[in-house]
């Protein structure tokens, strides 16, 4: 059974920095994509980053490309978010996704979720 668990999420001020981690289990996953979405209070979930775990491509939405950086852990299973400049509009749940083979952005795309971390950015 696959498991996506998120840490790493917390409170910053505008301006700094976060590291989300996403710890993956249950399968292999050199075939798929792993996924970061956010979702703020009354707004729909929404694409951050994507990464494609065999080649380590990587897509982003538009306004955190230079902000933002994902990259991967082969030997830990692990995804992470590195958030720099972080700005209170940034302020959501972070929840990683999986999926198979191909980056792709609609939420409904992706098959496995976390359980989302919490990030606070105040200003």
């Amino acid at each position: 059974q696959v498991q996506l668990v998120e840490s790493g999420g917390g409170l910053v001020q505008a301006g700094g920095s976060l590291r989300l981690s996403c710890a993956a289990s249950g399968r292999t996953f050199s075939s798929y994509v792993m996924g970061w979405f956010r979702q703020a209070p009354g707004k729909e979930r929404e694409f951050v980053a994507a990464i494609r775990w065999s080649s380590g491509k990587t897509s982003y939405a538009d306004s955190m490309k230079g902000r933002f950086i994902i990259s991967r852990d082969n030997a830990k299973n692990t995804v992470y978010l590195q958030m720099n400049s972080l700005k209170p509009e940034d302020t959501a749940v972070y929840y990683c996704a999986a999926k198979r083979t191909y980056i792709d952005v609609p939420t409904q795309n992706y098959d496995y979720w976390g359980q989302g971390t919490q990030v606070t950015v105040s200003s």
